[in-house]
């Protein structure tokens, strides 16, 4: 006779999205019963372990930072790239401008840290993760496998597991990763638009020298690019390195060699990476998986969401995979938070989830098909890259391939600038790197600007923050928000009142030394030139150029994209 246990959520999966989904629904609601059902003994390794900065503040919302500064993971402060027009290596460092500074570790989040991230040894990180949501209060069954999932209709009614127990729940949350299992029981169809194919192949070793070493702790991932595919390169721990090859499936099924004769053909291939495993040793513990770019056609339904790579996944050359987990983890807690009070609308709220997963990962497909053509060292899969570019409407001519990234939209729901969690100025000054990018400033070539919301709607978007959702106007026109507030609300006053942009300027600098005494609006302030660039690349801005006005370059902050200088 089968047990059947009542919960609030039943989470399955204890990666780090089920982990942030259960941590913060009890940390905001303690009394939510909580269960996460994890098929694996953890601790145990995972790939994927390069972060993002939008993750430490996610850790500290959890109150699970300082465990995982504690854990000594190096300090990812950017990364190396042997990638582009040149076989030289450049950097991309997330702090612009500034040194990264010999704090002693374990150290606080702030100031610095709080613009770093973290290259993580996942069988440590999960099992961390894991362990704080239980003692934030979920229950774990660990570990334990779901062997049917019940539906009726769009809903999910029940779980099997596999001791004979059954769970029901009021919502359910799909967290097991690339396999999907709930998703697939609803019969949720996937999308994979784009022809970005490939097959990655791993293995961990000990005791490789690092790259880089950057104050204490730090260090940057390396990304080489090799004719055919590429090489990760990334220190998750004082001892142990992640070394990893990523090539087309076509190209290594045309290769006619096995996973381990290619990975170790590649390694061999690279000088840098040779020197930097001369003395280690391998784990022998050699991986694969294919690393298909997919969207899930909908990420949540009456009582479901889909987070991590359930909802979908998009290719690691960004290291973007973690942070859109941790992402979507937050926001599905919240979603479901504010569906039990009962304090918005459940089909906005579920709407609002869905477009702005969906829309995260599809940023990070479409970056990452831009940087697999934009790499001119890609020798042997010149075909490749061509139908890649191909069948995405890519045209690499400079001005063409500057507009079709802005097709995706510079400015997200989240009211961040940039593709793919990459900033404008990051973009502009890898130009220089990467093929065809014709990425000028249009205060280089304009000066007359006009607000331009022709076609466009005003509507509600969600804003998480301190365990609540709450709505924050905007324009939505075709694929293109523009949330109010802030610099935005700033730069649409301004234009309500002149059109030339010396005089924008000015009446920007008046409302600067009125609230001189005002924090946050400087704060604010500080951003209007690349909120008002960001504006003309996705079409609310329409920029001409008046010859009777002089021209006013913006004065960028300074770069974080540079070529690499030895022992930096």
């Amino acid at each position: 006779m089968s047990l059947t246990f009542d919960f609030d959520v039943a989470i399955v999966g204890g990666g780090p999205g089920g982990a942030t989904t259960g941590a913060l629904l009890k940390q905001y609601a303690p009394d939510l019963r909580v269960v996460i059902v994890e098929r694996d003994t953890f601790p145990r390794d995972h790939v994927g372990e390069s972060l993002l900065p939008p993750i430490t503040g996610i850790l500290e919302e959890m109150d699970c930072w300082d465990k995982i500064e504690a854990a000594n993971f190096p300090v990812k402060v950017g990364a190396t790239y042997r990638w582009g027009k040149s076989p030289e290596l450049w950097d991309f460092d997330f702090l612009t401008g500034e040194q990264f500074e010999d704090l002693p570790r374990p150290g606080k989040l702030e100031g610095q840290r709080k613009r770093t991230a973290f290259q993580v040894d996942r069988a440590i990180y999960d099992d961390i993760l894991l362990n704080h949501a239980k003692e934030r209060g979920c229950e774990v069954l660990q570990p334990r496998k779901v062997v049917k999932i019940h539906t009726d209709g769009d809903s999910v009614d029940h779980l099997d597991l596999d001791d004979g127990s059954q769970i029901r729940a009021k919502y359910y949350i799909d967290a097991s990763g690339h396999s999907g299992i709930m998703r697939r029981a609803l019969g949720v169809q996937s999308d994979s638009p784009t022809t970005l194919h490939n097959i990655a192949i791993w293995d961990y070793w000990q005791n490789t020298e690092w790259a880089v070493k950057v104050g204490v702790g730090g260090t940057r991932v390396y990304i080489m690019s090799l004719g055919y595919g590429w090489i990760w390169f990334i220190p998750i721990g004082p001892t142990r390195t992640s070394v990893g090859l990523v090539v087309p499936a076509e190209y290594y099924k045309k290769s006619g060699l096995k996973p381990d004769e290619l990975y170790a053909k590649a390694l061999a291939e690279d000088p840098l990476i040779v020197s930097l495993m001369k003395s280690a040793t391998s784990e022998q513990s050699l991986q694969t998986t294919k690393d298909w770019s997919f969207v899930a056609d909908r990420i949540c339904g009456e009582n479901w969401f889909l987070v991590g790579e359930s909802a979908g996944f998009a290719d690691p050359i960004l290291s973007a995979g973690l942070t859109m987990t941790h992402l979507g983890g937050r926001e599905a807690a919240y979603t479901i938070l504010d569906l039990l009070k009962g304090q918005n609308d459940a089909a906005w709220l579920k709407q609002q989830f869905n477009s702005r997963q969906r829309e995260r990962i599809m940023t990070h497909i479409r970056f990452a098909d831009y940087w697999y053509t934009a790499n001119s060292q890609f020798k042997e899969l010149k075909e490749f890259t061509s139908e890649l570019a191909k069948n995405v409407g890519l045209d690499l001519s400079p001005d063409k391939a500057w507009a079709w990234l802005a097709q995706g939209g510079f400015i997200s729901q989240e009211s961040r600038l940039g593709i793919g969690g990459y900033s404008i100025d990051f973009l502009m000054e890898s130009s220089q790197y990467l093929s065809d990018l014709d990425a000028k400033s249009p205060f280089e070539t304009y000066n007359v600007l006009r607000l331009n919301l022709e076609g466009a709607t005003k509507k509600e978007l969600a804003i998480y923050k301190d365990g609540t959702v709450t709505k924050r106007e905007a324009y939505v026109r075709g694929d293109h928000k523009l949330p109010v507030g802030g610099a935005v609300s700033m730069i649409m006053l301004a234009l309500q009142h002149a059109h030339r942009l010396q005089d924008i300027n000015a009446i920007l600098r008046m409302g600067a030394q009125r609230n001189a005494s005002n924090p946050g609006f400087l704060q604010h302030m500080a951003w209007v030139p690349e909120v008002m660039e960001a504006m003309i690349h996705d079409g609310w801005i329409t920029a001409t150029y008046d010859p009777e006005s002089p021209i006013m370059p913006l004065e960028r902050r300074k770069t974080n994209v540079r070529w690499n200088q030895p022992n930096q």
